[in-house]
């Protein structure tokens, strides 16, 4: 006596047969599980989209040119100019020898280099910077250290709120 059932139908189909209403169930198929429609890409107008960001990696020295419309976080060496329609952060312990053009630069490693258009820099306590800065807004936290000019607050035509830094007008 067998408790199961031999299939000795050897016969091959080119194609699955279709499912009868009275065929016995298999209760140990699993069951189909429903595709979720693909999430719709995320727009440039959305406040909260998520920015790729390249990593240069702590235990790297790499030499050339960095442009590009993402953000680049240096934590090892780096040298050359960094070119991004993005954010730049130069980590504690690391350092770039080059020009910088970023929206926002924060440093708390080290940079020999100016800094130009940028709409925010931050220096944190760490921060050492040998080089000219011209951004929006800077902001330097205790214990930084920087060895060249800062000219923040004007606009790009060296005006703030449209007035030139040398008119004598009101």
């Amino acid at each position: 006596m067998s408790l199961w059932k031999d299939n000795l139908n050897t016969k091959t189909a080119s194609s699955p047969e279709p499912a009868r209403a009275d065929a016995p169930r298999n209760d140990f198929a699993p069951a189909p599980i429903p595709m979720a429609a693909p999430a719709a890409p995320a727009t440039r107008s959305e406040p909260d989209r998520v920015r790729k960001e390249s990593l240069i990696a702590s235990d790297l020295t790499i030499e050339g040119k960095i442009e590009g419309a993402g953000s680049v976080r240096i934590a090892g060496k780096f040298k050359g100019d960094v070119n991004v329609q993005g954010d730049l952060t130069i980590e504690a312990g690391a350092k770039l020898t080059g020009g910088v053009r970023a929206d926002k630069v924060t440093i708390a490693g080290e940079l020999e280099g100016n800094i130009e258009g940028a709409s925010r820099v931050e220096l944190q306590p760490t921060a050492v910077v040998t080089g000219d800065i011209s951004a929006g807004s800077l902001t330097v936290a205790s214990g930084a250290r920087m060895r060249g000019q800062a000219s923040f607050g004007w606009d790009e035509t060296g005006g703030k709120n449209g007035k030139r830094p040398d008119s004598s007008t009101n």
